[in-house]
């Protein structure tokens, strides 16, 4: 089976390289300094669940891989348009990019420059980035995926990616409700890393204030109304399940979004709080808890996109 992956960081390189080791043809896809020593030295993975090396193919030009089975579409939100773009080389009649990325809309966009029947809906329950350029370090979280057809169906594409998962250790399910999962993901993220990065402080701490857990419950039914009002069937018990997560969490557990905040990156910010903002006004709903957590952090994502 051959398998690209398209952004090579934390989440792409972890699941790449578990599949690499299960027999997958993996072609990694990446650019800069972390390009240039996965091809000199190879991926290295520090992980909670097993340490490992494997030396994998790697480029910036998905021209030189060629036609896979599938795609793992891995790349920062905001860079989804412009990586889908140069999805083509990759493409075969029965190509599946499985998007494992944070928002609700990157699917959407993928579609746009590739078409519907190429597109697979996925969620990645892990926390992993690059620790140095050539290392992925997976610090919390499962390492789990979950994944589905954007038209609710049990695909052949998406029983033969589950096998390979199970083969490669990786806990896996095929998800009919797909839309379902990544609005629950959205809900919980939206909450656990805006709350984790305008504070710098850790679940942990989070949660021992009464106060602050409360709004952690309040930006999760923010997201699950205005998902719902996106004609999404969200679980009436949603909320209670998404904050039994966050008090199970790790209690040094961080997020994505603060690791790009306080390591001056570039954020996620207009694909989780800006959307959810966005589409709040569209629907007429109040999200204050979004909204005030969208405009303390806007000034950090302006400075940091300079």
């Amino acid at each position: 089976m051959r398998i690209a992956v398209f952004g090579a960081g934390g989440i792409g390189g972890y699941f790449g390289g578990r599949l690499a080791l299960a027999g997958a043809e993996v072609h990694l896809i990446a650019r800069g300094a972390h390009l240039s020593a996965l091809q000199e030295k190879g991926l290295r993975v520090r992980s909670i669940a097993g340490d490992f090396q494997v030396q994998l193919p790697a480029t910036d030009d998905p021209r030189s891989i060629g036609p896979c089975d599938f795609v793992l579409f891995c790349v920062k939100s905001y860079d989804t348009e412009k990586a889908a773009a140069r999805l083509h080389p990759l493409l075969d009649r029965e190509t599946a990019v499985v998007s494992l990325q944070n928002g609700v809309d990157n699917e959407e966009k993928i579609a746009r420059a590739i078409g519907w029947p190429h597109v697979m809906g996925g969620a990645a329950y892990i926390f992993a980035t690059v620790a140095e350029p050539g290392v992925i370090e997976h610090t919390a979280g499962p390492g789990r995926i979950a994944f589905g057809e954007m038209d609710g169906t049990r695909s052949e594409r998406a029983e033969r990616l589950l096998a390979l998962c199970q083969e490669a250790g990786i806990p896996a399910e095929i998800r009919e409700d797909i839309q379902v999962v990544l609005w629950e993901k959205f809900a919980f993220i939206c909450a656990q890393a805006g709350l984790t990065a305008t504070t710098r402080l850790p679940t942990g701490e989070l949660r021992e204030i009464p106060e602050t857990l409360e709004m952690f419950r309040e930006v999760v039914e923010e997201v699950a109304c205005v998902g719902r009002a996106e004609g999404v069937p969200l679980p009436e018990d949603l909320v209670d399940r998404t904050v039994a997560t966050f008090q199970s969490l790790d209690p040094g557990a961080f997020s994505s979004l603060h690791h790009d905040l306080t390591h001056g990156r570039r954020m996620e910010l207009e694909a989780l709080h800006g959307t959810v903002v966005r589409l709040a006004r569209k629907h007429g709903i109040a999200v204050p808890m979004c909204e005030a957590i969208y405009a303390i952090l806007k000034p950090w994502a302006a400075r940091q996109e300079k």
